[in-house]
């Protein structure tokens, strides 16, 4: 191999270029990227920049104008990398806030008491939908303990009917509680 001097004219194949040039790009990007491949790339296209170059403007100084282009290019790759991981470490503080507040909601939630509330809701909403008659007669059956018989004389209906209503409200409430009922089973 011979030894090019600092100028190259255009009629210098490129082959002897890269032979000469091209190792020193590749550890001098090496040296700061700590990415062997990545080096070399940027040592290619410093070599491809290099080339293109020369065919329209004369290059003075070889070594300094690949240095340049390598560290250039290294530059360019370290300062996106560094924006990359401000991103990162940004996306992940985001996420390390939300799953932070997940674990405090979790941590100081009491799932009977939501339970409870969801399961009180469900049936105030259901026996609010009822027919007077149906909702007044669970009622004073489930929240009064009354008889059937005592509901039949206070609503003015036959204890079949009073049953009835009963009947009624809780097959409206083993509608609405249906997802419900299958966790009291599993306990």
């Amino acid at each position: 191999m011979r030894r090019l001097d600092n100028t190259i004219n255009t009629s210098m194949p490129f082959d002897d270029i890269y032979l000469e040039y091209y190792q020193r790009c590749f550890l001098f990007a090496k040296s700061y990227l700590q990415d062997e491949m990545l080096s070399k790339d940027i040592a290619s296209e410093a070599m491809i920049t290099l080339w293109t170059t020369m065919k329209t403007e004369e290059v003075k100084n070889v070594r300094s104008f690949l240095m340049t282009v390598v560290k250039n290019q290294a530059l360019n790759h370290l300062r996106n990398e560094h924006l990359r991981m401000e991103a990162r470490e940004s996306i992940l503080a985001d996420e390390l806030y939300e799953l932070d507040f997940r674990i405090a909601s979790l941590d100081s939630s009491d799932p009977n008491r939501l339970f409870s509330e969801e399961i009180v809701e469900i049936v105030n909403r259901t026996l609010g939908e009822l027919p007077e008659k149906t909702r007044k007669a669970f009622m004073m059956s489930r929240y009064q303990n009354k008889s059937v018989k005592e509901i039949a004389g206070l609503l003015d209906v036959t204890v079949k009917g009073a049953d009835y209503h009963i009947g009624k409200a809780l097959q409206a409430l083993r509608k609405n509680l249906k997802d419900y009922l299958s966790t009291f089973l599993s306990f």
